[in-house]
Parts: C-alpha cells; sequence; structure tokens
C-alpha cells in the first residue's frame, strides 16, 4: 500500500525514470529488512572491534558519570580480550548512567556506542569464583606473576619503576646500564599503523641504553628493592669489554638487585663490539656470560638478539658458561620510510617492536625449548605481548615470565589488570589452579614439516545465517587460492566447489563478518 501510494503522488508529476528510482529503492528497502537478523549477528561479531575505536581515556569522561560502574574500565577490559571482567564493571551501571555516559564520550568521530557493548557482554557476566594464584618462580625466584616491564624507556628512573610496583607488575628488567656515554637522537620513535590511526601494530625505537650516570641507576635499583622488597628487579647490563663487564655485574650485585639481564642484543649501538655485535658471535656470548657467572653469585639472564639465524647457538654457549635463563627478543633491525623516522632529515637502521613481531619471537622460544642440549634452561619471553592471551601463549611454549614494552608505551602500566584477570580467568575456566601446569603444554603439538599430516584435509564450511554476502572469499579465493568458490550475485550468497577446493582456508581468514567455520577432517580423495 505505502508503494502504491507514493506512486500515485509522484506519477502524474515524474517521469517513468523517476518512478523506477522509487520501485528500486523500496526493493532494496525490502532486501534489507531481510537481512535485518543479520545486523544482530554482525554487531556481535564486531563487539571488540567497537571497544578498540575506544581512545582509552586518562581519567575518562564517561566513567565519571557513573555511581558504581566504570564504562572506560570495561571497554579497556573488552579491548584487552578480558569479557567476563567488562561484564562485570557494565553490569554496575544503570540503563540511564550508560546513556549519559555515552553522551560524555569525546571521540573525535562518534561516541563510542557504549550501551550496545554493555547489552551484549551482560550474558556473560557471572559472579566470579576464587581466582587461582599466578605465582610462579623464575631462576629460583618467587615472582607474584609472570609480568615485567621490559628493559626499555618504561622503566628509566625509580618514579616510573615504583607506579609500576603499585600498579601490581611483579618486576622489572631495568632500561640497561652501560660505562659509555649515552646521547639519544630527537625524535627517535616511528610507528606503523593504517594512516591517521593511533592504535600502530609495529613500533621502531632508535633509543639506545640508560642516559643515567652509571651509579645513580644502581643507587635506583637499590632504593627500588630497599622500598619494593617482594618485586623482582633485575639490572640489564651492558659491557664492551671482559673489564666492564664484570665491573658492572659486580656493582649490580652489591646494589641488592635479584639477577642481572647481559644484554647482548640491541640493534642500534654506535659503537662496535656491543649489542647485537656480541650476541651474533657464540663465542663472545659464551666468553662474557662466562666471566660474569664467575664474579656474582645471583642469577644471570642472557637477552638474545634476533638477528640472527639460528639463535640456538649463542644461547646455547650462553647455557654451557652457566646461564641461569634467557631471554628472547630483542627489537629486530628495520628500516621505515615515514618522515616520523627522520632525525635533521636522515633515517637509519634501527630496532622494531610491537604486536607484529609477535610470531617471530614466539619462533625463536620455541627453537632454544625444543633444544635438547638447553632442556633444562628458563626462559623469558619478550616481543609483542599485549593482551594474556599473548603472554599465555609465550608461557605455553616455555616462558616462565614475559617482558612487556611496546604496549606499556602505547596503553599504559594499567594494562596490567587486564593481563592479571585475564590470565587468571583462562585457568579457572580450565580449571587450572598452578601456572606451571601451563608452561611448556603447547611443545608436544609441534613438529616438523615433514611430520604433519598430508593425507587429510578440513572443508571450510559456509554459515549462511551469518554470511553477510560481501563476496571477499570468493575473491580471495579466485585470485590467491583454487577458484573454489562460486558467487551468486543475485541472491548474494557463495558456494563451495568441492571438487576444486583443497583446504586451505584462505577464506575463512578473510571472512569480515566470521561466517565461515570448518568440518571435520577426512582423507584427500
Amino acid at each position: 500500500m505505502g508503494i502504491l501510494k507514493i506512486t500515485q503522488n509522484i506519477a502524474p508529476r515524474q517521469t517513468e525514470k523517476k518512478l523506477r528510482i522509487v520501485l528500486i529503492f523500496f526493493k532494496k528497502v525490502l532486501f534489507l529488512r531481510q537481512l535485518k537478523p543479520n545486523y544482530s549477528i554482525m554487531s556481535k561479531l564486531h563487539l571488540h572491534e567497537e571497544a578498540a575505536r575506544c581512545l582509552l581515556c586518562h581519567d575518562a569522561p564517561c566513567s565519571k558519570v557513573c555511581q558504581k560502574g566504570n564504562p572506560g574500565r570495561a571497554i579497556r577490559a573488552l579491548r584487552f580480550n578480558n569479557d567476563i571482567l567488562a561484564a562485570k564493571l557494565f553490569a554496575e551501571c544503570s540503563d540511564a548512567e550508560l546513556a549519559e555516559a555515552e553522551k560524555a564520550c569525546i571521540h573525535y568521530d562518534r561516541p563510542i556506542r557504549i550501551g550496545e557493548l554493555a547489552k551484549q557482554v551482560s550474558e556473560k557476566y557471572s559472579q566470579p569464583a576464587e581466582l587461582p594464584s599466578l605465582a610462579i618462580d623464575f631462576c629460583g625466584i618467587r615472582c607474584e606473576n609472570p609480568f615485567f616491564l621490559a628493559s626499555s624507556a618504561v622503566c628509566t628512573n625509580y618514579e616510573m619503576v615504583a607506579r609500576a610496583f603499585d600498579a601490581g607488575w611483579a618486576g622489572v628488567f631495568y632500561k640497561t646500564i652501560c660505562m659509555q656515554d649515552i646521547h639519544e637522537v630527537s625524535p627517535r620513535f616511528d610507528a606503523v599503523s593504517n594512516e591517521g590511526d593511533s592504535d600502530f601494530f609495529g613500533f621502531r625505537n632508535m633509543e639506545q641504553l640508560s642516559e643515567n650516570p652509571t651509579r645513580m641507576d644502581f643507587d635506583i635499583l637499590k632504593r627500588l628493592k630497599k622500598d619494593y622488597p617482594s618485586k623482582i628487579v633485575v639490572a640489564s647490563i651492558m659491557g664492551q669489554t671482559e673489564r666492564q663487564w664484570i665491573i658492572l655485574a659486580k656493582m649490580a650485585e652489591r646494589a641488592g638487585v635479584d639477577a642481572i639481564e647481559l644484554n647482548f642484543s640491541c640493534p642500534q649501538m654506535r659503537l662496535t663490539g656491543m649489542g647485537s655485535d656480541v650476541g651474533q658471535n657464540p663465542e663472545l656470548v659464551t666468553f662474557y656470560t662466562a666471566y660474569v657467572k664467575r664474579n656474582v653469585s645471583i642469577p644471570v639472564i642472557p637477552k638474545m638478539t634476533p638477528n640472527i639465524t639460528l639463535m640456538s647457538r649463542p644461547a646455547t654457549g650462553a647455557y654451557f658458561a652457566g646461564a641461569d635463563a634467557i631471554s628472547a627478543i630483542n627489537t629486530i633491525k628495520s628500516v621505515t620510510m615515514g618522515s616520523r623516522a627522520a632525525v635533521s632529515e636522515k633515517k637509519t637502521v634501527s630496532g622494531y617492536s610491537g604486536r607484529a613481531v609477535k610470531p617471530i619471537a614466539l619462533r625463536f622460544i620455541l627453537e632454544m625449548a625444543q633444544n635438547p642440549v638447553m632442556k633444562n634452561i628458563q626462559l623469558s619471553g619478550i616481543g609483542g605481548i599485549e593482551t594474556w592471551r599473548d603472554a599465555l601463549e609465550f608461557i605455553q611454549l616455555g616462558c616462565r615470565n614475559v617482558q612487556v614494552c611496546t604496549s606499556v608505551m602505547q596503553y599504559g602500566y594499567r594494562i596490567i589488570d587486564d593481563l592479571v584477570d585475564g590470565l587468571q580467568g583462562y585457568m579457572l575456566e580450565r580449571g587450572v589452579k598452578s601456572l606451571d601446569e601451563l608452561v611448556g603444554e603447547e611443545l608436544p603439538n609441534f613438529v616438523t614439516p615433514h611430520d604433519l599430516d598430508r593425507s587429510t584435509m578440513v572443508y571450510p564450511k559456509f554459515d549462511h545465517e551469518k554470511c553477510v554476502g560481501c563476496g571477499r572469499c570468493y575473491v580471495s579465493c579466485m585470485d590467491g587460492g583454487h577458484q573454489a568458490i562460486e558467487f551468486d550475485t543475485e541472491k548474494r550468497v557463495p558456494r563451495l566447489l568441492g571438487s576444486r577446493c583443497v583446504g586451505c582456508h584462505l577464506c575463512r581468514l578473510v571472512c569480515p563478518a566470521q561466517a565461515i567455520g570448518v568440518t571435520k577432517r577426512v582423507p584427500k580423495k
């Protein structure tokens, strides 16, 4: 009736062409109404995508309008994959408060849909049981949790580390101390991200070592250990000669630190014979580790460079020299070309970090964990750790603690809340009582490429209730796969051609609606 009424009103005055436009318009309206259920599904699928838009404000305006709940903190929990905590924080807000919180949002584009986020996570809320402990031993030292600050710009003075300890971090690998004069460049950071996006997935730095006088840094470490006796303080040091390594190590031990990290891996030292120059030379790693071990009684932890083909060679040398643990990885030598990377219009090679390097870091951790010669060595994982899930992956490959840098630079010490809560929630869900149960549990699942099953395959499975008809799977399969998908442009649905499908699952990876799952593994035809 609505269509007829409008066409009657315009037909005397409009041309036949305009009539067709109106009819097409209503056809589209009817089509969109048919897709309405899919919108709710999409909304649920993009819960974390909406949370990722949040600016993660300091002193969040959205939280100020709530009496008990904390929408800003809840959204941050979602951002770092801690949905249960987000549900609890949202549940304490009334509907009216959530509406006011959305009005208070200062996002430069459009407000975060706080009400919708709260509604979708509410079903996940349950009263938590007693949470498991995250305490774990590392090099014979009891740590309250596995989360440490990595030796970097996030821990360069007493005040910074003290705030991190107060926030809940278990320990610190303090910024590397040396005997050389350090003069940093300006600017010295660059980020790799989508243009205009502050949420970067890669980070490049030209920072070297601590600029503080040597004695000042050791005084800071002494104060930290005195004021925070339950926290773990590790001195990271770097020498250029045997004598310098020994002097620095003895000064660290006299300062009362718990352990010493040997920085064999900084990729941007301006002096030869330091940093990754040492880490790429197994003999130097062995010798310097042995020198330090003979002169101190506290644990010694060499830090490996990823700028090498086989990390296990220098790591094995460190192991035979008496190393108590290995930490890896430091940043990866890299180049970025943007103007933000220029110093007086000049550029250089420097270190790359952030979430983009995590798979590379995990590969090196796996390499050392699988080395039968080093089976008793303990590992400290570094590289791209942003959420508790990232940390879990390092732990499952054998790490007894993890070090975090880039995500702290981006989001602040406050992320420790989500690291701790998320990992505890995971353990609670699985019934895991001790973090030790998770250490190395995934190692048996890794084999060589030769040992992989090549006689069976898994077909993708299309869920047409979730499918929104974008055709991304079709495009990728046609141009980057095996031409095993047809696309009905009228009904806007894909169809799998089983005779051509090889089970590569490229389609599943590119689907923005997560509408492609898997079937049972079957023998190849």
